[in-house]
């Protein structure tokens, strides 16, 4: 509620008052100029009340989440300072993740896992309805663009763009009382992100190690920060005289003051964007004299192109130096392609007792395929109830469990609708199982899913069974297509994380015995390849 009403004024003012304020300070140069949105962001005079209200609320709570984090930040300083050691420790501190994130897409969303899964717009009237809760343990929510944009000024793009400074550039705060004297002090020297350890390392009077557990290191690539320390050096060259940027074929090369750039091929928020672009020369190029143009607003690739000639041809001998190459702009088939790990095609699992945390790249992936989970248990005498396994949660996810002793299985579509199995449903009226909680003793649980493919995110018919006799039955027209969860883990025994529906409190402990628990996974009906054609199919089929 501290926010609230702060950002009514919309984002195009709020850019401008953020521009006012970075001039006033002296954080840009006098000289900058402020990009101008792209012409897919519409007007904020053009909202509807709906919008308006909506996206507001979206950045006040934005505003609440960098003011906690200030806060929390301050408490580790405060701690450091009480403990009488604040003028021998150096603190660097920047705020961000490369630039302001657009995966809120067009409009935000009460749920980013919407977004990745190809829903790049809810319908405001929907999103509305969490108004209340937005920023709460009930959404797991992200921003419109244009606040991105906004935050991001006085550059152009965002995060994912890594050819441009509003995909790539921080504000870098650094104290260390005992030795920078120049409190408040501006420094204006070009540097990149590893600088940081060198600094780190001069400060503390210590040499990079050769080797780390008897294991040979490669040489740090980045250089020291510590001369900018001191005040005769305020305007001293900067040591770092050439960095490439690169990500999701997106690139750029800076030096000594210029700065070449590749134009994104699409927004980053923009998934329905077809046949991707030949990643070596399918993109222009943009040109820029930072030294007098700090936002990159003056593109002079026309007015000087053997200086931009001269640029690619850096770009590619530092791209070969650090192993860049090669290019690739598959950024969603590279999402998705299986990590090493001891998992890997694998299609059948088993996990006794209990076992909790398991990451998302060493869990049973269900998506797009047959599987069938069965429980082997033991129910204790007096019954028992609680989570068997259980992935993701609220905002996507499954879980079989026993409530009240009788076995549910849930599969929650990103948080749009749950599909729930549970004894007593589908089955014949009178039979001696259905709508009992399990009687003491060993059972074997089982939920057979039979997937409706070829392609991505169909749906399916599952089978929630007992001891070999069938409780429920159902069918759902879709399921998740590529991603079910980022952050929240693979469960067994218990939920570790969020709730997969609202029908349980965690941690939901099961209270009998898993003698064994087995997932069998048919195979993928999509393979990586598919992955970038799925998502922009999906995109445009829900656009």
């Amino acid at each position: 509620e501290k926010f609230k009403g702060k950002f009514d004024m919309g984002y195009e003012k709020l850019r401008e008052e953020i521009f006012a304020n970075q001039k006033r300070l002296g954080v840009i140069p006098e000289n900058t100029q402020l990009t101008p949105l792209p012409p897919s962001i519409p007007k904020w005079d053009s909202l509807s009340m709906i919008q308006k209200k909506l996206y507001a609320r979206q950045a006040e709570v934005f505003a609440a989440y960098a003011a906690y984090t200030d806060f929390e930040i301050g408490r580790v300083i405060q701690e450091v300072e009480d403990m009488g050691k604040l003028d021998n420790t150096l603190i660097v501190y920047i705020c961000g993740d490369n630039g302001s994130s657009p995966e809120g897409t067009l409009s935000g969303t009460p749920n980013q896992l919407t977004a990745y899964n190809g829903i790049l717009s809810l319908p405001e009237a929907e999103q509305i309805l969490n108004y209340e809760a937005w920023g709460s343990a009930k959404t797991y929510p992200h921003m419109a663009v244009a606040w991105a944009l906004a935050f991001d000024t006085p550059f152009q793009w965002t995060k994912q763009v890594a050819s441009h400074f509003g995909g790539t550039r921080q504000g870098l705060a650094i104290s260390w009382p005992g030795h920078i004297t120049d409190v408040g002090g501006i420094r204006s020297q070009f540097h990149h992100v590893i600088d940081i350890a060198p600094t780190i390392l001069e400060a503390a009077g210590l040499k990079a190690p050769d080797r780390v557990n008897g294991i040979a290191q490669r040489p740090i690539e980045g250089v020291s920060m510590a001369y900018t320390f001191d005040q005769a050096n305020k305007n001293a060259p900067s040591t770092r005289g050439t960095q490439y940027f690169e990500m999701a074929g997106n690139r750029a090369i800076y030096h000594e003051g210029w700065i070449a750039a590749t134009t994104p091929f699409a927004p980053p928020w923009d998934l329905a964007t077809g046949k991707l672009p030949d990643v070596v020369n399918g993109y222009k190029w943009e040109l820029y004299n930072i030294a007098d143009d700090f936002s990159e607003s003056n593109n002079l690739a026309a007015a000087n192109p053997g200086k931009l000639r001269e640029l690619q041809g850096l770009f590619l001998t530092e791209a070969a130096k650090y192993n860049v190459l090669p290019l690739d702009n598959t950024a969603f088939v590279r999402l998705q392609t299986a990590r090493p790990s001891a998992v890997a095609g694998k299609t059948v699992f088993t996990y006794t007792g209990e076992n909790a945390g398991i990451p998302v790249g060493n869990a049973p992936n269900i998506l797009n395929k047959d599987y069938t989970i069965t429980a082997d248990v033991t129910i204790p005498e007096g019954g028992a109830e609680g989570m068997i396994v259980t992935f993701g949660g609220h905002f996507a996810g499954y879980g079989l469990f026993l409530q009240k002793g009788k076995p549910v299985f849930v599969y929650n579509l990103l948080d749009l609708k749950r599909y729930r199995w549970e004894g007593g449903i589908g089955g014949k009226i009178g039979e001696d199982l259905f709508g009992r909680a399990l009687k003491p003793g060993k059972h074997s649980i089982v939920f057979d899913f039979k997937y409706d493919g070829p392609g991505p995110g169909k749906g399916g018919t599952g089978v929630l069974s007992v001891d070999g006799k069938q409780l429920a039955k159902h069918t759902m027209p879709h399921s998740i297509p590529l991603l079910m969860s980022i952050d929240e883990t693979f469960d067994v025994g218990l939920d570790t994380r969020s709730t997969v529906d609202d029908s349980y409190q965690l941690p939901f402990r099961f209270t009998g015995t898993i003698d064994k628990l087995t997932f069998d996974l048919g195979h993928s009906q999509m393979s990586v390849e598919e992955t970038h054609d799925a998502a922009i199919a999906i995109a445009k089929s829900t656009d």
